[in-house]
């Protein structure tokens, strides 16, 4: 609820508690080496509502940890119009990705949705389910090749998820696109982290390395998409689940009386924006779920079990997610304990009660699936893996947003239901064929756009077809 201000101009309600640091910087070197486990230290040490101040007089950031599920649902879904993304790491993301989904906000915003919202239906979406299978065949050939090998599935998983997404983006012209988002995505991502988190920024158009080498890989990736948009618009179509029937093409097709459509930059923006979010995320759930299961013989064998009751020895499609409800669990779990959003930004309009405290006005506000999902008041012992914590029974029990990796309320991921039937299949597939045994037990991991494995996530396979 919004706090009311009383008539000394102060805010009512109970000061937030605050994490202790160092004298002058605060939090700032725990939050540059492991940020992920300062938000869960202040969660276990001062409650759900924490502030956490970084950074030198002057320079301060100071930002306000919300970690229950109650909180996380009215910031995102119940007073979500008073949480908005106006904090300095959006509008990095803005600078270099665009105006599109994840980044717009207001009129634009709604626009963008009521245009692409006819084009993510679960129909149109489960039409896509033969291009993940494609996919994913391809990366099983290659492992057929070296029977017993040591994988990074980390990097297979990348390799998979941005193939996958770009055929149905693109159709044929996902080759080019792979190898430029390849090249380009990674020195795009690191400077927007390295802005995103700093205290002060010097301006884009100065001629230092770091700005030379972004923009470089910036005109790449926009002259490659440009490229392609051209095309379509010039009514060249390509092979998606059907003649004209890829993304992009929709997307170029997508139009409304009263929202008009998008024109090329618009188009751009979309693309970009599904690229970033549309990959790595899909391939951090497919890679830890791999990872998990590798250190768990057991659920591994009760998941291959199921698939090969399931399926035998025929292609899974978009029907089988409801056939597969454990492996199902099994990637709900693996979301749970490495969400691929690990901490999600807002910033307040207004004053507002948050669990009995008061976030201020203008503050920046951390949500954190990362901490939520370790909550002991939801998961008992929270970092053990269990993929039973998410049968009908045991969901029905617990807050609405205790889970919420794609997100919630009038913001909520649109990719959800894709993202999940990519994971199923291709999880699926890969089980069915293959044996993992974890190379690499534990995998640091840290907080960049999304999570990301601070090392290799190595997997020995073996072919249980032999």
């Amino acid at each position: 609820m919004a706090v009311g201000t009383r008539t000394d101009g102060k805010t009512g309600g109970t000061e937030v508690p605050a994490l202790a640091g160092v004298p002058l910087l605060g939090s700032l070197f725990d939050l540059k080496s492991d940020s992920l486990g300062t938000y869960l230290r202040a969660q276990q040490r001062h409650g759900d509502v924490v502030r956490i101040t970084a950074g030198p007089p002057g320079l301060r950031a100071e930002l306000y940890g919300v970690f229950s599920a109650e909180g996380a649902q009215q910031v995102l879904a119940a007073e979500s119009a008073n949480f908005r993304k106006d904090n300095t790491f959006y509008q990095e993301l803005r600078d270099s990705f665009g105006n599109g989904l994840l980044t717009s906000q207001d009129e634009d915003y709604l626009r963008q949705r009521r245009l692409v919202q006819p084009l993510f239906t679960k129909r149109r979406v489960d039409g896509y389910a033969g291009a993940v299978a494609a996919e994913t065949r391809a990366v099983l050939a290659g492992w057929e090749q070296a029977p017993g090998a040591v994988v990074d599935v980390g990097e297979e998983m990348m390799r998979l998820a941005l193939r996958a997404v770009a055929r149905i983006l693109f159709g044929t012209d996902v080759e080019t696109t792979v190898d430029v988002v390849d090249r380009c995505f990674p020195v795009i991502t690191e400077y927007v982290l390295r802005r995103g988190y700093s205290p002060a920024n010097i301006p884009r158009n100065w001629p230092t390395p770091g700005n030379k080498r972004a923009a470089a890989a910036m005109d790449e990736l926009y002259a490659a998409c440009d490229t392609i948009i051209a095309a379509r618009r010039g009514g060249d179509t390509a092979a998606g689940s059907g003649p004209g029937e890829d993304l992009l093409s929709l997307l170029a097709a997508a139009s409304s009386t009263d929202d008009g459509e998008f024109d090329a930059a618009e188009l751009r923006d979309q693309v970009l924006i599904f690229l970033l979010a549309g990959h790595e995320t899909t391939a951090t759930s497919l890679a830890f779920s791999l990872h998990l299961l590798a250190r768990h013989p057991e659920q591994q064998a009760r998941a291959r079990e199921e698939v090969s009751r399931v399926l035998d020895d025929r292609t899974p499609e978009a029907a089988d997610l409801d056939r597969l409800p454990y492996l199902t669990q099994v990637l709900k779990e693996a979301m749970r304990l490495y969400p691929a959003a690990p901490v999600i930004g807002r910033s307040s309009v207004a004053a507002t009660e948050v669990g009995g405290l008061v976030i201020p006005a203008g503050a920046d506000v951390i949500l954190a699936p990362w901490v939520t999902h370790r909550h002991p008041r939801y998961w008992p012992d929270p970092d053990r893996f269990d993929p039973d914590r998410f049968t009908p029974e045991a969901e029905a029990g617990r807050p609405r947003y205790a889970w919420f990796p794609f997100g919630g309320g009038p913001r909520a991921c649109i990719g959800q239901h894709f993202s999940m039937l990519e994971s199923v299949i291709a999880l699926a597939m890969i089980l069915r064929s293959h044996e993992f045994e974890a190379v690499d037990t534990e995998v640091p991991v840290s907080a960049g756009i999304t999570l990301r494995a601070d090392g290799p996530i190595r997997c020995r396979i073996r072919d249980v077809t032999e």
